[in-house]
């Protein structure tokens, strides 16, 4: 134990093994979801299925591994939403190229991450975001967050008219997703240790106990007759191909959206940790970029599409988490999880929603700290928050806010307030706008 302590530092931090152990498991329930969603948007892209669980569960575990004891950070990573998405449905739907050709394309992003993180530039993209950015940043994922937990229990539905609008309140998981949010909220404000696990777990049982949801019915349900293999996937990426197709299109734009998204994932989680200080420098930073870079290119080694950090790390930096075990906490769950996938599954998103309600609502905090009175400063913040959740996507609220940064700054006369990497990066930013466009 004092091993693990002196390792970790957790006294220095104000954690305890408990505490890490609680939050691990916190951040790994959040997120088991990824195990299940993945694997069938890269069964969409022509990936075979089993394989893809298997990349996606050991891609997850080994990353998640390497943040906790090489980084120090309580930040889990999987194959991130959204870039899936793009993989599947862009990459191999609209222009027709083999699932091999995008990991190839995977690969050369990964490849790049790491020389612009050896190179010191995502660092110093990184330290040259202004503080108001940041504390937005923070705020945006927040409400990002939140609005996936409020379509996860169904308190919001889409709408033709309106695009969203309230949901069935009525219908049996989302009156138990309410209840959920409010005994898991007065857990939070009761100060109770593992708050937010005891809210999922109690929404899960009684799920099962209403017929919400499966429960057990023999030993099939909960072990894996066999654990699935990689063979189909691990190392059949096709470099070469990606390469002759062209180097700008895809891997630029992979490069782009993964580089700020996972930018803006971890200013966010690292703010919550308390692993910045008072300069706005962020604790070990070199190393989880690094974490991320390799994880890219093993990601794309493996067989699945590009890993990165999981805002919902978020919920287990809300129950407690501060160090690298809460990270090597969730790799071993993913690694037990092989063993019990079936049961895993039994979790229901509706229970695992109002958690992500809840972790937004913490994070909203840094909005104490935006600064609204000058407008150069307001319009970009604003833009950084509300992009997050109107677009689904982190990399776009980084990409409205910087643009929307210089413009206001060189329009307001406080051109010396840009920092010369801000002007290339929102280069970079409506070059991709446009290429997507």
């Amino acid at each position: 134990m004092n091993a693990l302590e002196n390792f970790f530092k957790i006294n220095e931090k104000g954690s305890t093994i408990r505490t890490e152990l609680i939050a691990g498991i916190t951040t790994f329930i959040a997120l088991s979801y990824i195990m299940f969603v993945n694997p069938n948007i890269l069964a969409d892209a022509g990936v075979p299925k089993e394989a893809a669980i298997a990349s996606t569960i050991w891609i997850a575990a080994l990353a998640s591994l390497v943040m906790g004891i090489f980084a120090n950070y309580p930040v889990a990573l999987a194959p991130g939403m959204g870039l899936n998405a793009f993989f599947a449905y862009y990459v191999c739907g609209v222009l027709g190229l083999h699932w091999t050709v995008a990991l190839g394309a995977v690969f050369f992003s990964g490849i790049l991450f790491l020389i612009l993180t050896i190179g010191g530039i995502r660092q110093a993209i990184i330290n040259c975001v202004p503080q108001n950015l940041k504390y937005s940043i923070g705020v945006g994922i927040g409400l990002f967050i939140s609005f996936i937990g409020l379509k996860g229990t169904g308190i919001i539905i889409s709408d033709p008219a309106t695009f969203i609008t309230l949901g069935h309140i009525g219908e049996p998981t989302t009156l138990l997703s309410l209840f959920s949010l409010l005994l898991t909220g007065a857990l939070v404000a009761l100060n109770i240790q593992g708050a937010i696990l005891i809210g999922i777990i109690a929404t899960t049982i009684v799920s099962m106990f209403l017929g919400l949801s499966p429960s057990p019915s023999g030993i099939g349900d909960i072990l894996s007759t066999s654990l699935p293999s990689l063979e189909a996937t691990f190392g059949k990426l096709d470099i070469i191909g990606a390469w002759d197709y062209g180097i700008v299109s895809i891997i630029f734009t992979f490069t782009v959206v993964e580089l700020f998204d996972n930018m803006g994932t971890l200013i966010g989680l690292t703010q919550k940790a308390n692993l910045v200080d008072k300069d706005g420098h962020i604790e070990n930073l070199d190393r989880a970029l690094t974490t991320d870079a390799v994880g890219t290119i093993a990601s794309a080694v493996f067989g699945t599409s590009t890993v990165t950090s999981y805002i919902e790390s978020a919920a287990g930096i809300a129950a407690g988490g501060k160090t690298g075990l809460t990270a090597v906490i969730v790799s071993i769950m993913f690694v037990i999880s092989l063993l019990f996938a079936p049961l895993i599954g039994l979790v229901p998103a509706f229970a695992t929603s109002p958690a992500l309600i809840l972790v937004g609502t913490m994070m909203m905090s840094s909005i104490k700290n935006v600064n609204f009175d000058d407008f150069t400063d307001a319009l970009p913040a604003f833009l950084t928050i509300i992009m997050m959740p109107m677009t689904s996507s982190i990399a776009n609220g980084f990409a409205f806010g910087f643009v929307s940064f210089v413009f206001m700054k060189s329009i307001g006369g406080k051109i010396k307030e840009i920092h010369p990497v801000m002007w290339l990066v929102s280069i970079a930013f409506l070059i991709n706008l446009f290429m997507r466009g």
